[in-house]
């Protein structure tokens, strides 16, 4: 088989407390900081949850690293580009996990899963239903995890769908050229049949956005029923044969570089790992391969 292969307000620096030019925008230092998206982070200046030296914060505010930045009533240290080591994580998820941090109903989350960081913070590239599985990206850069899930970075993702219903020629013709769903024209840019027969049949199929459910909507606007979906390609990312649902693995430099070119922005100069760091990840490593790693329990 071949490869197959929203978003900020205007500045408002009428508004701002400090003058235009100087530093970076606050939401951006924020991102990168590792407490959010840029998105997250406009929504928590615009709702007042950040102060800069003292005073609430304005949407096209910029700080330099001299000023005083509290986030929900604690003090952020803040980095310059040069000071943070940009990490990426790729993870397995299995059906029946959500992608937010906590659930009222005490569901397993993505994050569950996830090593902790020092003074740092996993972004989601994207989001993953509670029952698709899959790829799923995680990265402590703000500005990557922008850039990843911006429809203007035109980003490929492939996902293995398993159909209930018959699809002919025309279906896929159908989908290809375009569906007009509720929120606009959406459209697979490549189908690929998979394996299977009869009325339960497996595709290979892409899409160049990560609208909500689009996979689904797009199949079920024909008539047929998604059974199981599995998202296996962000990108120019795969997921490894020996990296198991509910099991992650740290991209190195090289697959964040080409990560980092895919999504169209400059690749940054990484500091090389502790000795100590790369053990644990050789160690980390040798356990997947020989299938030692182990999920957390379910919770209760």
């Amino acid at each position: 088989m071949s490869k197959l292969t929203k978003d900020t307000p205007e500045d408002a620096e009428e508004n701002s407390g400090f003058e235009p030019g100087n530093g970076e925008k606050l939401q951006k230092v924020l991102a990168r900081s590792g407490l959010g998206s840029r998105r997250e982070m406009e929504r928590a200046i615009d709702a007042g949850q950040v102060k800069v030296n003292g005073d609430v914060a304005k949407l096209g505010d910029r700080v330099g690293l001299d000023d005083r930045v509290q986030f929900g009533g604690k003090k952020i240290v803040l980095k310059s580009p040069d000071e943070q080591r940009r990490r990426v994580l790729l993870y397995n998820k299995p059906e029946g996990e959500i992608c937010s941090r906590s659930d009222p109903e005490g569901r397993r989350t993505v994050y569950d899963h996830l090593p902790l960081l020092n003074d740092d913070r996993w972004i989601s590239v994207g989001r993953l239903d509670f029952n698709t599985s899959g790829l799923l990206l995680f990265t402590n850069d703000g500005t990557l995890a922008n850039k990843l899930m911006h429809p203007t970075s035109v980003i490929d993702r492939e996902y293995l769908v398993r159909i209930q219903g018959t699809v002919d020629d025309d279906m896929k013709a159908r989908l290809v050229k375009g569906v007009l769903l509720e929120d606009g024209l959406a459209r697979f840019t490549d189908i690929v049949d998979g394996a299977g027969e009869g009325r339960n049949s497996w595709f290979y199929c892409v899409v160049m956005e990560g609208r909500n459910r689009e996979v689904r909507r797009l199949w079920e606007s024909q008539g047929v029923k998604v059974s199981r979906l599995k998202r296996v390609r962000y990108g120019n990312i795969f997921i490894p044969s020996h990296v198991r649902v509910g099991q992650w693995l740290e991209l190195d430099n090289k697959e964040i570089k080409d990560l980092c070119l895919t999504a169209g922005i400059k690749p940054v100069r990484t500091a090389p790992i502790s000795p100590d760091e790369k053990a644990k990840r050789e160690r980390h490593q040798r356990k997947l391969r020989a299938g030692k790693s182990k999920r957390p329990p379910r919770k209760k």
